[in-house]
């Protein structure tokens, strides 16, 4: 006979998904009359957060961002939602995901603008990592999510190992030789 296991520290995904909507307004908007993408970002970093807050039961800071693709640019005028959901869990940190869209209120258009991950870590009223809750997957999509999460952090720990055997070569001629091909000059 097997045993049921205890669900009384898991939560499931619906709930903290978190939903954000802003009006872009003139301020937000950059030199080239778009919303400046720092703007996207920090409305971002505010869902990421309130997500992962929500599930954790603590205060929890922004360990990493996986890429950032801006795939449109966002008028000033258009409603920006910000979709975020836990999409993994380890014993202390939480990926978030996150969808941006875009909506143009005088024609009803919709354009996804970005998706982003937003590795998140828990932290206790002393400031130390705290464990987070385990996560109920309810439906395919986040089955998908949750795998898809794990599998970007191991090639992000490969990457990352990759990254650290990164070394200028010792000769300098070699050096020069390596950079032929490329759009750069040497100086002197």
């Amino acid at each position: 006979m097997t045993s049921i296991p205890d669900t009384s520290d898991y939560k499931t995904v619906g709930f903290s998904q978190t939903t954000i909507t802003e009006l872009m307004i003139p301020s937000y908007s950059n030199f080239g009359g778009k919303i400046h993408g720092g703007i996207l970002l920090s409305l971002m970093d505010k869902v990421a957060y309130v997500c992962a807050a929500k599930h954790a039961n603590n205060y929890c800071v922004t360990a990493s961002i996986d890429t950032v693709d801006f795939l449109h640019p966002v008028e000033v005028g258009e409603l920006v939602s910000l979709l975020a959901s836990v999409n993994y869990v380890g014993n202390t940190s939480l990926v978030v995901g996150i969808r941006v869209i875009s909506e143009n209120i005088k024609n009803n258009s919709v354009k996804h603008t970005n998706t982003s991950y937003f590795t998140m870590v828990a932290k206790d009223e002393n400031n130390r990592p705290a464990k987070v809750p385990g996560l109920i997957l309810e439906n395919r999509d986040q089955v998908r999510r949750f795998i898809e999460a794990r599998r970007r952090k191991e090639i992000k720990q490969s990457y990352m190992q990759e990254v650290k055997q990164i070394q200028m070569p010792d000769n300098y001629e070699h050096c020069i030789e390596l950079l032929h091909g490329e759009r750069c000059l040497v100086a002197g």
